[in-house]
C-alpha cells in the first residue's frame, strides 16, 4: 500500500507529489492507462484509525478550516476519517476530481499550507493505487476526510495531518461549444469518448504557427506561468502518423512557458478552459532543425489538437 504524502514541506510545492507521473513532455509520455470505471474505489480506500479519528475539523466542508489535534501525534500507518459526508453521485476509477487541502505537521501541529481553494490546484485522475484514491475512496461530491500519514525517511518528511474536500470532477474532454471552422487548417472529427482525429487538408505545410479554436469553453483564461490539465493527440504532417497522445493513458500536466515545446504552450495560451484548439506547429515552434537536436521529430511540421480541462494559478510562497 502506498504511502507517499500528498504534499510536501511547503506551500509552493503542495502539489508537486499529486501531480507525480502527470508531467512527461507530449512527445514522451508514458502514462498507464486509466483505471477502468468498474473499478472498486470503495475497497481500496484505506481505514479509519486512532491517528484519523484524534483530528477535529472546525470550519464547513469547502472551505479551508483549521484542524486541531494533540501533538506530537502517533501515525504508524495510513488512516482516513469522513468528517463530512457529501451527495451525488460517488466518484469513480478514471474520474478527473477537483479537490482542495490543508497540511499539517503531525509532530508540531504546524500547518504547512493549503491548496485547492483559491485556484490553485489542478484536478487530478484517480484510481485505486492512486494516493488520493486510497485517502477518499469512492466519495460522493461535498466530502470531507482527515487522513494521517507516516513519516517517510524515502521523503524526509515527518508525519503529516491532511484536511482533503472533495469538490466534485471535471469532464474528461472538451465542452465548449463548436465554432466555424477554418480555411486551410486540418479537420477535427471526435469519437463519443472525446478523443479526435485528424485529416490534413492538401498543399504545402505551413511554415508559420497556426492556430484555431474548435470548441469554445466558459471556463479561465489560460495565461503564461498557469498549470494546465489538457488532453492532446499529436500528428505529424510530414508522415500523417500520430506520434502521441494522452488519449488512452491519462490526461496531461504542463505548466505553460516551460518543459514543453513553444508551439504547445501558444496552442492554450489566451484559450478558456472547456475549449478544444488545434495548432499546426513547424519546426520553429517544436523540436527544430539540424542535427543539434536529438528528438525523432526534429525537422517536422506537427499537428496538435488539444483538449483544455483545468487551469490552476501558481500556489503562493
Amino acid at each position: 500500500m502506498r504511502t507517499r504524502p500528498l504534499a510536501l514541506l511547503s506551500v509552493a510545492a503542495l502539489s508537486a507529489l499529486i501531480l507525480a507521473g502527470c508531467s512527461a513532455s507530449p512527445s514522451e509520455s508514458e502514462a498507464s492507462p486509466s483505471a477502468s470505471a468498474s473499478a472498486d474505489l470503495c475497497s481500496a480506500q484505506v481505514a479509519s484509525g486512532a491517528a484519523s479519528e484524534a483530528v477535529t475539523v472546525t470550519g464547513d466542508p469547502g472551505t479551508e478550516s483549521t484542524a486541531s489535534f494533540t501533538f506530537p501525534l502517533t501515525v504508524e500507518d495510513l488512516q482516513s476519517t469522513q468528517i463530512a459526508e457529501g451527495s451525488g453521485d460517488p466518484l469513480q476509477a478514471g474520474d478527473i476530481v477537483q479537490f482542495a487541502l490543508s497540511a499539517y505537521n503531525a509532530e508540531t501541529g504546524e500547518k504547512l499550507g493549503a491548496q485547492g481553494y483559491n485556484n490553485d490546484l489542478l484536478p487530478q485522475q484517480i484510481s485505486p493505487d492512486s494516493a488520493l484514491g486510497q485517502v477518499v475512496g469512492c466519495a460522493k461530491p461535498g466530502s470531507r476526510y482527515a487522513v494521517t500519514f507516516p513519516a517517510s525517511e524515502d521523503q524526509g518528511t515527518p508525519a503529516q495531518v491532511y484536511v482533503i474536500d472533495v469538490f466534485g470532477t471535471v469532464p474528461s474532454a472538451a465542452w465548449g461549444d463548436p465554432q466555424a471552422p477554418v480555411d486551410g487548417m486540418p479537420t477535427v472529427e471526435t469519437a463519443k469518448d472525446g478523443s479526435p482525429t485528424v485529416t490534413l487538408p492538401d498543399g504545402d505545410m505551413p511554415t508559420e504557427f497556426k492556430k484555431a479554436t474548435l470548441k469554445k469553453g466558459d471556463g479561465a483564461v489560460v495565461e503564461a506561468g498557469d498549470s494546465v490539465l489538457v488532453q492532446y493527440h499529436g500528428v505529424s504532417w510530414n508522415s500523417g502518423d500520430v506520434f502521441d497522445q494522452s488519449w488512452g493513458k491519462q490526461p496531461f500536466t504542463f505548466t505553460v512557458g516551460s518543459g514543453v515545446v513553444q508551439g504547445f504552450s501558444d496552442a492554450v495560451t489566451g484559450e478558456t478552459v472547456g475549449s478544444q484548439v488545434i495548432a499546426v506547429l513547424p519546426p520553429s515552434a517544436a523540436y527544430g532543425e539540424g542535427e543539434i537536436n536529438e528528438s525523432d521529430l526534429t525537422g517536422q511540421t506537427l499537428v496538435f489538437v488539444v483538449d483544455i480541462l483545468a487551469a490552476a494559478k501558481p500556489a503562493a510562497q
